[in-house]
């Protein structure tokens, strides 16, 4: 029972992490995990949701095919990871500035050790209009530092629209 409850953690975590200015309020709501199927492996510490997963907690919204969290040897100084696999991965969340915040890709991966997170293939963020498209981007929670990089046949795009971001609310 201790490692699943390290496991659900670990699904907070995810959540929360995605935006440091997201609803502060976010983080004390229940999370709710639907899916169609789920599998608990104890001995490697591994739980996998399959089968239209989705994941809530307060304005927090990720669907996905499957979402494995995986939960290393104790006393390895490591933390969870978090894989999320769909056509696409997409999450949402409201902001304290009561914008939204949108994104998408074909895998995201998240490693609460690190506060580490990489959105690979087709990625995309969106806030209102304002957007950025790359093959993969990172985000670095704990410096707050964003990387996008596209392959040989594509580019980066972003998109900013200033009267949207520099709005208060919308």
């Amino acid at each position: 029972m201790k490692s699943t409850n390290k496991i659900l953690l670990a699904t907070v975590l995810l959540m929360t992490s995605l935006s440091a200015a997201a609803l502060k309020d976010d983080t004390n709501k229940p999370i709710n995990i639907d899916s169609g199927n789920q599998e608990l492996d104890m001995e490697n510490s591994v739980v996998t949701f399959t089968d239209n997963v989705v994941i809530t907690q307060g304005s927090i919204l990720i669907k996905a095919n499957k979402v494995v969290i995986t939960r290393p040897p104790e006393n390895s100084g490591k933390k969870e990871t978090v894989d999320a696999f769909g056509s696409p991965v997409t999450f949402h969340q409201m902001m304290d500035d009561g914008k939204p915040a949108d994104g998408k890709a074909d895998k995201v991966h998240y490693d609460l050790g690190t506060e580490f997170l990489t959105l690979t293939g087709n990625a995309e963020l969106k806030q209102l209009d304002s957007k950025i498209n790359g093959d993969v981007i990172t985000y670095d929670v704990k410096k707050q530092q964003l990387k996008a990089t596209s392959g040989a046949k594509s580019r980066v795009r972003t998109v900013l629209i200033p009267t949207q971001l520099n709005d208060k609310k919308k």
